[in-house]
């Protein structure tokens, strides 16, 4: 494997006692041989800030046109987690060799606004392109990175019209849906009747849809395509199946996939956030935080554990408001959730040194020294004073 060539690079002036600069990467491209499509296919593979050291698992999206949003989308995850909105998650964007082919569930043309046909005389590949992704690219990605039982497809465009005739003929393969700006046009409106068709035929399905669009209806009578859509949506009674139209008609069909990302994210992930009363902080118990990441592991259909940070920030919390029995026992699940970490060792010594139990916080301390040594980390010092603090005391 090599290391993306799309990576974002931080430039620094260079001054004379600055090290040498050094780039941010986000991933890596990978190159598969696939028997299916007969040729070989190029990988974009994000995995998220902190995969080589976490040995945790993730959900992971799938992209079309992976070159064009692979560098936006990424970032847009990283803050929607930074935020406690969603989980992290490996990103796997596929780029492209024959678009129309792949994208495209009929060999069709397009009528124009203007009545006009456009010829894709390599159209009609979808299928096809469902088989590598079933059989060739989901093992592939499975099998070399650490990844949860859920996943998501977004595509733009032709790799909109690809998501929803995937979610209509196929809805096995994805727990989650965007599709952002879709052909819905395609082969005089197909996927409107693969919407019909599908949603009237159901009774149930655990899966999530969301379709974004800009402007591109605009100049279109009333009721539109998008329009249509949603109303066979509403119409629908399928049981465990959630969907949301969104329209951002101040953007364009090229600029919405930004936003479509960030809005179709937090629609997927609506239950993530954890409650928070009007200062932010968690609006509830150990109990309570334990109850929320249990519901999400029942909604989502893998175990969902809360992240060390957000179980030690919720001990500090605790500790700010002088509840040291619920900081203590805080800081103990985070210590049973990641005991290698050196941080929830020292978090835990420093509530059980308040409480003046000092044997117990000298073994945590130390406990958060070896750890620390063990693989370098850089806060080493600050956690061997704690430790020589407190045995200084015994």
């Amino acid at each position: 494997m090599r290391r993306l060539a799309f990576s974002a690079v931080l430039f620094l002036f260079a001054v004379s006692t600055a090290p040498a600069a050094e780039p941010i990467t986000i991933g890596e491209t990978v190159t598969i041989r696939s028997d299916i499509m007969d040729e070989e296919r190029t990988l974009l593979v994000s995995t998220p800030p902190g995969y080589e050291q976490s040995g945790q698992r993730y959900p992971v999206l799938y992209m079309t046109d992976g070159d064009a949003h692979l560098t936006h989308t990424r970032g847009t995850v990283d803050f929607l987690v930074g935020n406690g909105l969603m989980p992290p998650m490996i990103i796997v964007g596929v780029a492209n060799t024959d678009r129309t082919r792949d994208l495209t569930p009929t060999r069709a043309s397009l009528v124009g606004r203007d009545g006009t046909p456009r010829e894709f005389p390599t159209s009609g590949g979808a299928s096809r392109f469902l088989d590598f992704f079933e059989k060739e690219l989901f093992p592939y990605v499975e099998s070399h990175y650490r990844t949860q039982p859920y996943r998501l497809l977004a595509g733009h465009s032709f790799g909109g019209l690809f998501a929803l005739n995937a979610l209509f003929t196929r809805p096995a393969m994805f727990e989650a849906v965007i599709a952002v700006g879709p052909s819905l046009r395609w082969d005089e409106d197909l996927p409107l009747r693969q919407a019909r068709s599908f949603l009237g035929d159901r009774n149930e399905l655990n899966a999530t849809l969301v379709v974004a669009m800009a402007n591109e209806e605009r100049d279109d009578p009333r009721p539109t395509r998008l329009d249509q859509l949603e109303k066979i949506l509403q119409e629908s009674s399928v049981e465990g199946f959630e969907w949301q139209v969104r329209r951002m008609p101040d953007e364009t069909h090229g600029s919405a996939v930004l936003r479509a990302h960030y809005w179709g994210l937090r629609r997927v992930f609506a239950p993530w956030q954890l409650p928070a009363d009007e200062s932010g902080a968690f609006a509830g118990t150990l109990v309570d935080l334990k109850a929320h990441y249990e519901k999400l592991s029942k909604r989502y259909a893998f175990i969902v554990t809360p992240p060390e940070n957000t179980v030690n920030q919720i001990g500090y919390q605790f500790l700010g408001r002088g509840d040291s029995e619920g900081a203590i026992a805080a800081f103990r699940y985070n210590v049973e959730l990641y005991p290698d970490s050196a941080n929830v060792h020292d978090s835990l010594g420093e509530a059980l040194e308040g409480a003046g139990e000092l044997s117990e916080a000298f073994s945590c301390y130390s406990r958060a020294v070896d750890n620390a040594a063990a693989v370098g980390d850089p806060r080493l010092d600050i956690f061997k004073t704690n430790r020589d603090r407190v045995k200084d005391q015994l």
